[in-house]
C-alpha cells in the first residue's frame, strides 16, 4: 500500500484521474451488457482488457502483486472479493460482482458493481440494491472536515436494517497514482471518529455486504474471498476525489459531484 494521502496536486492530476475513471465506466458498462447465461467469466476479462487498452490505459489488476493474472475480479454468488475469471459460464439467478482499474498516465480509476443474471431473487436484488444504496451514502460523507468513520457509519447504518453482514477484513482505501493508498476506509465505524478528510484526498469507497455473517475465508488460489457460510455477497465501488470544486466521483462516464 502507499503512502499517499494528498493524491491531487493540480488540476492536471484531477483530469487524469478522471480519464482512467471514465475508461473503468465504460469497461463497466460492455462487460454488463455482455454478461448474460452461458457467458464465460474469462470472456468478460477479455472484453475488460481490450477497453482498457484501446482508451491508452493499463489494467491496475492485471499483474497486481506479482501474480494475479486478470484485468477484472469476477466474484460470484458467494465470492466476495478478488475472483480470478475462470471458464465457469453464468446461469440463470447468479449474482456477479466485477471489480475493474485503469491507470492513464499513472493515475488510477478503481470501480466495483454487482448484477443479475437473467431473473433473480428478490433477496438477491435487495441485497444489490441496498449495497449500492450504502455507496451512495457513503460518497455523501466524503467532504474535506468529515472524517472516515463518518463514511463507514453511514455505510453500516445502510445495511443495519436488513441484518446484513458487513465484511470487515477488506475495506475502502485511498487512491492516485498507487491502486491502493493509506487512509483504510473501513466500511463499518464511529461518526466524528478516524483521519479527517481534506482537500486533495482520493478514496475508493466499496461497501460489500453478505447475506449472512460477515465472516470471510480465502479460496485455494490465494485470491479469491468467499463468504464463510456460504451466503451470497454484492459489492460496490466508486472513485471519489476531494478537489478544490467540491468531492467528484471519477469512475462515471463523466464526473458527478456528491459534496
Amino acid at each position: 500500500m502507499g503512502s499517499g494521502l494528498l493524491s491531487i496536486k493540480t488540476s492536471s492530476d484531477f483530469a487524469k484521474m478522471t480519464v482512467a475513471g471514465r475508461v473503468v465506466a465504460e469497461l463497466h458498462t460492455e462487460v454488463r451488457a455482455a454478461a448474460h447465461p452461458g457467458v464465460s467469466l474469462k470472456s468478460l476479462d477479455v472484453i475488460a482488457e481490450k477497453v482498457v487498452r484501446s482508451n491508452d490505459c493499463r489494467p491496475s489488476f492485471l499483474g497486481y502483486q506479482g501474480t494475479y493474472p486478470a484485468t477484472i475480479c469476477t466474484s460470484v454468488n458467494s465470492m466476495i472479493v478478488h475472483g480470478i475469471p475462470t471458464e465457469y459460464e453464468l446461469r440463470e439467478g447468479d449474482i456477479l460482482s466485477i471489480d475493474a482499474g485503469a491507470i492513464y498516465e499513472g493515475w488510477h480509476g478503481d470501480a466495483a458493481f454487482t448484477m443479475g443474471i437473467g431473473e433473480i431473487s428478490q433477496k438477491a436484488q435487495q441485497l444489490i440494491d441496498v449495497t449500492e444504496r450504502a455507496l451512495w451514502n457513503g460518497l455523501a460523507e466524503v467532504k474535506p472536515g468529515n472524517r472516515i468513520g463518518d463514511i463507514g457509519a453511514a455505510v453500516e447504518a445502510t445495511a443495519k436494517p436488513y441484518g446484513y453482514g458487513v465484511v470487515q477484513g477488506y475495506t475502502g482505501h485511498g487512491i492516485g497514482q498507487a491502486m491502493h493508498e493509506a487512509p483504510s476506509v473501513p466500511n463499518y465505524g464511529r461518526a466524528r471518529r478516524g483521519f479527517k478528510l481534506r482537500e486533495g484526498m482520493a478514496l475508493a469507497i466499496e461497501p460489500m455486504f453478505n447475506l449472512g455473517t460477515p465472516d470471510t475465508a480465502v479460496l485455494d488460489d490465494d485470491w479469491t474471498v468467499v463468504t464463510a457460510d456460504g451466503a451470497w455477497s454484492a459489492h460496490w465501488e466508486h472513485t471519489v476525489g476531494l478537489t478544490p470544486d467540491g468531492s467528484f466521483v471519477f469512475t462515471l462516464p463523466e464526473p458527478k459531484q456528491v459534496a
